[in-house]
């Protein structure tokens, strides 16, 4: 093991250089935040498709397969395409509107008043989806070097929080780029051809599985509908996705590097979901699903190959950590603590130095503070997949209704939005007690409580100031009404 080790090691040390260098690059709450809004295509595709693929769809993508098949792949096939569904509809508009969260979105839609407790929501799922990814490090950890598992995660995370703490989005953009190519190598080109060939080929898994591992629908078809309301739509409104989306350089690369970043979605569902297959033939009496990556890597891959593997199931978690994380700490310093300051400030103007830095320095110490919680919270928890259930019910059957209804339906109104966040919420809330948080009831329920509201109380209320209106249109089309005054007060 001991050069698997040292390529861990290796690849370790080398995301905490990319934290070192990205340091002297965010200057400005923009490039701190949003890497300067500049990523080009190449950039953009590797990052977001780093983000969406984490641990989950690593370590949990294989397990499916090795549980349901080919069919397993529905729940990161969903994630994909919801990250297409949002590059194609909506990525152009969104970024065009240079703000820095979600909650400011609905604030310049509906005219404010909407951002506090959007901003409640968003951060509760942002964290809980940081606290998820954080656990898997114990996973990766014990298989590597044997850790308990509060030793793997406190590693694990104190690594993500340095590199995420010193350079912001640009450390973080760096660092995704290398997982990008870790996870192509590792999963796509060795795992799994080796995973095939050691299963005896295509035709002996044929022989030696069940017809129901290889239909396409075996998962069932309300799963497959529950995926959809929950990854796909959930992709639609993430802070954690549009923060990416804010780094692009101009709405074209918004629009079609996001494409190709579902595409590889799509394609690294499969992958996973053939690997797992290839693993129910391998190994068929695994205690628990979830142990068919590790347990594959461990006894099948060569030497060095072995420690690649490793260091790309590590690199879907580290990404989609860090990720969540810094979306976490946007929101808790520019939806929450800002907002209880009175100090709100969107993206128009010029910072000074001074103002610059102070607000890099602000959003730093927020970084580090919630990684501290995201770690003890950790290392406390133990069922995570309810507690990311609550968030994503939560998420979905709040927050996706006034969004959309904003992007989409001129007639909604602050009202509306926040009746629909409301109701929505409680819904969810009130029949997750009621059926269990696992059940599907919540957020079917919830989406349709959360529509009603929205419709009915926004066609019961005046509709929004046409002032807001104004604004928010020119804001879609890429124009920011106080900076075009400005310029033409300085060319006057």
């Amino acid at each position: 093991m001991a050069v698997d080790y040292a390529v861990i090691v290796v690849y370790l040390a080398g995301m905490l250089a990319m934290g070192w260098w990205g340091m002297r690059r965010a200057k400005s709450k923009s490039e701190f935040l949003v890497a300067g809004r500049r990523l080009g295509p190449g950039m953009y595709s590797g990052t977001m498709a780093a983000i969406v693929l984490g641990g989950a769809s690593t370590i949990g993508g294989v397990g499916l397969g090795y549980t349901h098949g080919l069919s397993g792949a529905w729940m990161v096939f969903t994630i994909g395409l919801g990250l297409l569904a949002l590059s194609l509809f909506f990525s152009a508009r969104i970024a065009r509107l240079k703000v820095y969260t979600v909650s400011e979105m609905l604030d310049l839609r509906y005219g404010g008043r909407a951002g506090v407790i959007s901003g409640v929501v968003m951060w509760a799922y942002t964290l809980m989806l940081a606290v998820t990814s954080t656990i898997a490090y114990a996973t990766i950890f014990d298989v590597l070097f044997d850790l308990p598992r509060w030793a793997a995660i406190v590693l694990g995370g104190t690594i993500v929080v340095a590199y995420s703490t010193l350079g912001g989005m640009w450390s973080i953009t760096l660092t995704d780029m290398v997982q990008f190519v870790v996870k192509t190598i590792g999963v796509l080109l060795l795992l799994l051809p080796i995973a095939i060939v050691k299963a005896g080929g295509w035709a002996e898994m044929k022989a030696q599985l069940p017809s129901d591992y290889f239909a396409p629908f075996g998962i069932g078809g309300q799963t497959i509908f529950t995926y959809v309301l929950i990854y796909t739509f959930g992709m639609l409104i993430g802070q954690d996705i549009w923060q990416r989306v804010f780094t692009a350089r101009d709405d074209k690369v918004a629009r079609w590097g996001g494409t190709v970043a579902g595409t590889y979605c799509l394609v690294y569902a499969i992958a996973g979901a053939v690997i797992g297959t290839a693993a129910k033939v391998m190994y068929p009496d695994l205690g628990s699903p979830d142990d068919a990556f590790a347990t594959i890597v461990t006894d099948e891959l060569p030497v060095g190959a072995r420690g690649l593997v490793l260091a790309a199931a590590l690199a879907a978690v580290m990404s989609t950590s860090s990720g969540a994380l810094i979306a976490c700490a946007t929101v808790a310093n520019n939806d929450i603590w800002a907002r209880l300051k009175g100090a709100v400030r969107q993206d128009g103007g010029a910072d000074s130095p001074e103002s610059a830095r102070d607000e890099v320095k602000d959003n730093r110490a927020f970084i580090l503070l919630m990684g501290v919680a995201v770690i003890l919270i950790s290392i406390a928890l133990n069922n995570v997949v309810e507690a990311l259930t609550v968030a994503y019910n939560l998420l979905v059957g709040g927050l996706l209704v006034p969004i959309l209804g904003g992007l989409l339906w001129k007639r909604g109104t602050v009202y509306g939005a926040l009746a629909a966040v409301a109701v929505g919420g409680l819904t969810v809330v009130g029949l997750m007690a009621a059926f269990g948080v696992l059940a599907t009831e919540p957020i079917y329920y919830g989406l349709l409580a959360s529509l009603v509201a929205y419709l009915a109380v926004s066609l019961a209320t005046p509709p929004t100031d046409p002032a807001v209106l104004a604004v928010w249109k020119a804001r879609l089309a890429g124009h920011d009404p106080a900076e075009d005054a400005a310029a033409a007060r300085a060319t006057s």
